[in-house]
């Protein structure tokens, strides 16, 4: 289980892919996501539809110290996408975290840490189109929810395709959109914490300190907490696998990875504070619908179908990219011959049209079962995919501390995005990730989650290095070294 030397992989030009042609990358994909595209994916990537719906978890389980929970999360999250962002500047590729780590670490690596997040992303599928069906038939009970989960599968699927301009113009809108609630909610609430409104009373710290004070469950609970919301976050690091698909990829990711400290701020830390601020923490309503239930409390009419509205598209949202993601992985191990090379090929509108079709098989399969054994083999696949996200992260910071030597010795030029404190943030990184790793494992609720995604690494990992073993890959050939695009 060696890792390859810092030499075995050269780091391809920093203008690659995407920076060549005008409407292909070197890969084969269509470069067709637009600057708004990608901003916009940028913004709205870490707005999941977890956090309408499963921020209320996370209140009731640490109370107003759930925005400690958050703050630790989103740090935490920081600090990888800085990792990440300093190797997609370097070197944009579809594969983004998944090369990298076959290139650092290993080919062992780079297959492990890929399938896991294909199938993390699959599952992820299934997920929001039952909870998209689950709306939608709330508003039009005639039609059976089954129905309307492979009819919002369909469409996505078509969207994606068409080809990828498709997908961001799709994600451009239904990001926008959340955005905007995001921001809406915020202010009239932030307005409302102060007394503005007609008949409102400025709550000041009542809330946030009453009720059993601001950690009524103690300390222990910021953790339980963030075992709640670190897997809200996941999603931050797609817009490094969707650069490689626009006319500049290092430029948009150096805007993504410097965005992504006020974006967190903002949409999550804000929106919850607001939330524990406004209401007392222990309110069953703030437990089953915490966005609602502000609104609510303002007297605001018709809350409840502004939030499906919303809640809905960013369900959709979620499925859109969640796609998107599933089939590049997909794409990118299909490249390096660990999947089927079909998975490698991209149909006229330059898009990779077996991988799509192969990661909505997966996703119907898995709702399928989300119908007929939702407490078992459903429940199985949930559980056995939860804690991708820390092994995604922690892949990454061991993947930077490699690559970053080889880049400093060869193409230093190349390093237009760093890694704060280097070496030293990494390692205090990568303790933070594992301390909360072994806190799950600690946590009765986390326990049975990290076990099971533990067995499917090592059955993911198990598969990688026999195929290295049967099938050793030719060296690459080096790439030349260009000095990446000014931007």
């Amino acid at each position: 289980m060696g890792a390859h030397p810092p030499t075995s992989h050269a780091v391809p030009a920093a203008g690659e892919p995407g920076n060549g042609s005008a409407n292909r990358s070197p890969e084969g994909l269509q470069a067709g996501l637009k600057n708004r595209h990608l901003s916009m994916i940028a913004i709205g990537g870490v707005i999941g539809a977890g956090l309408f719906v499963g921020s209320g978890a996370g209140i009731n389980a640490a109370g107003p110290g759930i925005l400690l929970s958050y703050a630790l999360t989103g740090l935490l999250v920081v600090l990888v996408m800085r990792m990440l962002g300093e190797m997609a500047a370097a070197s944009p590729t579809s594969g983004s975290f998944s090369a990298y780590a076959d290139r650092a670490l290993g080919r062992w690596a780079g297959f492990t840490i890929g399938w896991l997040y294909w199938f993390f992303w699959s599952v992820v599928l299934a997920v929001e189109a039952t909870a998209a069906a689950s709306i939608l038939t709330g508003w039009i009970p005639a039609v059976p929810q089954w129905a309307w989960a492979l009819l919002v599968m369909i469409v996505l699927t078509g969207t994606n395709l068409v080809s990828v301009g498709s997908f961001g113009e799709f994600e451009f809108w239904f990001a926008g959109i959340k955005v905007v609630a995001i921001v809406i909610f915020i202010v009239v609430g932030a307005l409302a914490i102060f007394g503005l409104p007609p008949g409102q009373h400025a709550v000041g710290t009542a809330n946030l300190l009453g009720h059993g004070g601001f950690l009524p469950k103690g300390p222990g609970a910021i953790l339980s907490g963030m075992l709640l919301v670190v897997f809200s976050f996941m999603g931050s690091e797609i817009v490094t696998l969707a650069a490689s698909e626009s006319p500049n990829p290092v430029a948009a990711v150096r805007k993504a990875v410097n965005s992504v400290i006020w974006r967190i701020a903002l949409f999550y830390i804000g929106s919850i504070a607001v939330i524990v601020t406004l209401l007392p923490w222990d309110d069953p309503e703030v437990t089953k619908s915490p966005y609602v239930a502000v609104l609510k409390s303002l007297h605001i009419p018709g809350v409840d179908v502004v939030m499906d509205v919303v809640v809905l598209t960013a369900v959709l949202s979620c499925l859109n990219s969640g796609l998107y993601t599933a089939s590049r992985m997909a794409f990118s191990l299909g490249e390096r011959g660990d999947a089927p090379k079909a998975f490698a090929t991209v149909n006229k509108g330059g898009v990779p049209a077996v991988a799509i079709w192969a990661s909505v098989a997966f996703g119907f399969i898995a709702t399928i079962f989300s119908y007929t054994s939702k407490d078992t083999i459903f429940q199985f696949l949930l559980n056995s995919s939860g804690a991708v996200a820390l092994f995604v992260w922690l892949v990454i910071c061991f993947s930077q501390l490699r690559m970053r030597r080889t880049i400093e010795r060869e193409m230093p030029e190349r390093l237009t995005v760093r890694m704060w404190l280097y070496p030293w943030l990494t390692y205090a990184t990568i303790a933070l990730i594992v301390f909360v790793v072994g806190y799950m494992f600690y946590d009765k609720d986390g326990r049975e989650q990290m076990v099971l995604s533990v067995v499917a690494a090592a059955v993911v990992l198990v598969a990688g290095l026999v195929l290295q073993k049967r099938r050793p890959r030719a060296a690459e050939p080096a790439a030349a070294a260009e000095a990446p695009e000014q931007v």
